[in-house]
């Protein structure tokens, strides 16, 4: 995986997890409908302390119970937006902060808690606005032809490939392409791991690669 290094100095803090079967990436919006006792219990905590929580992809098990296995790297998701329903669930809109290691889970009790340290800034120096033009062309390129084919994009937060816009800072530029490339969680979690010209080429190998797949796919209709 591409640097998941951290800063020596670094602190290790504990934050209260939410394993997920998605990727959230920072900058990105993460919409959740909270209904399970813990997690209602980890809502209620956060709002009361600092409005942010821990979110892990899982690797193997369920998003509903526990028993899950969780990848070592996340994102720090701020509560911007909530609504509590009288029977106790939430509607919540959050929103990626930073990337986060996973240093050790603590006991789920009464929900999943972990010590993390966040990973180091990214800053700029790393954008090359060639390889990012070629990632957002493919990336879009990609989306057109999966509409095109009828592919399942319902975990797309874009609906018209052609129209969406890229933030001017090319750090959350690279993050939003990351957030809709059509591809699995899986690949989402290796472009989180990714740090900065890493992730746009592998933004770009998955973006061709897809591109490849679906004009292959239209071909045999």
């Amino acid at each position: 995986m591409g640097g998941t290094g951290v800063h020596g100095d670094a602190p290790v803090v504990p934050i209260g997890m939410f394993p997920l079967g998605t990727v959230l990436f920072p900058g990105m919006p993460l919409p959740l409908h909270v209904f399970e006792p813990r997690y209602r219990a980890l809502t209620r905590d956060c709002l009361r302390s600092g409005r942010e929580f821990g979110v892990v992809l899982i690797e193997r098990g369920p998003e509903v119970g526990g028993g899950d296995s969780r990848f070592g790297v996340g994102t720090v998701a701020r509560i911007v937006a909530e609504a509590e329903f009288p029977d106790g669930r939430w509607a919540l809109v959050t929103k990626g902060d930073r990337r986060v290691k996973i240093v050790t889970w603590l006991p789920d009790d009464p929900y999943p808690v972990a010590l993390i340290q966040a990973l180091p800034d990214e800053g700029e120096k790393w954008a090359d606005p060639e390889l990012l033009g070629r990632a957002e062309r493919l990336v879009r390129r990609s989306l057109a032809l999966a509409v095109e084919l009828g592919v399942d994009t319902t975990e797309i937060p874009v609906l018209a490939p052609a129209v969406f816009d890229l933030d001017p800072d090319p750090v959350i530029a690279s993050w939003q392409l990351c957030s809709v490339v059509p591809v699995g969680p899986v690949d989402r979690q290796r472009l989180l791991e990714a740090d900065g010209r890493r992730r746009l080429e592998l933004l770009a190998e998955m973006a061709e690669a897809a591109v490849d797949l679906f004009a292959w796919r239209l071909r045999g209709r």
